[in-house]
Parts: structure tokens; sequence; C-alpha cells
């Protein structure tokens, strides 16, 4: 709905004129506000967003070297330490200790 309304030309959130983002002081009153007004009253930061992100593509199972590219990461240690916050969905892990069929001849 946001983004049909005020169709942002670079940033996603912009400022009042089209094309300048948000300040970062603005940017964190907002995403504050914003949880208070959910019964969130524990400090909520646009950082939170972004480990929130990170780990629910893990969770998800997004490649660790794609996850380290959208995040802006040089070093894939620095993304990996997502890992230890991320669920994974195990459903889709094969059992490995059960033998395969050989087809019969």
């Amino acid at each position: 709905m946001y983004f049909k309304q005020y169709r942002p030309s670079k940033y996603l959130f912009e400022g009042f004129k089209k094309g300048k983002k948000y300040s970062a002081t603005s940017f964190r009153k907002i995403v504050s506000r914003a949880a208070l007004s959910v019964g969130i009253n524990k400090g909520v930061s646009p950082h939170v967003l972004r480990h929130c992100f990170a780990t629910h593509m893990l969770e998800r199972g997004i490649n660790l070297k794609r996850l380290q590219l959208l995040m802006g990461h040089s070093s894939l240690k620095t993304t990996s330490g997502y890992l230890h916050l991320a669920h994974p969905y195990l459903g889709e892990v094969p059992n490995l200790l059960i033998p395969i069929k050989q087809a019969q001849p």
C-alpha cells in the first residue's frame, strides 16, 4: 500500500524530498514508535530489523553466499554469525541413514 501510494524512486522509505533518504534519527524514531504501537516494549532499532531479515532468510533456505551479498558484508564470516539465530526447517533434509532401494534388474 505504501509503495503504491508514494512510489519511492531511490530508497524504500524516502524523506520529504523524492530521492532523499530519511535521516538515521528519523528512521530510528519511526521504528521505535511502530514497535510501541503494537505493544513491543523492548528497544527496537533498524539494526534489529536487519537481524530479523537475515535470520528469516536463512530459515527459508537462502544460500549463505547470496545472503552475504544482500547484507553487503565483505566477509562470509560476518554473515555466518546469523546462523546461530536461525531455526531452519529440517523436514526437507533426507534421512541418509535409510538405505536407498536398489533397482531390480
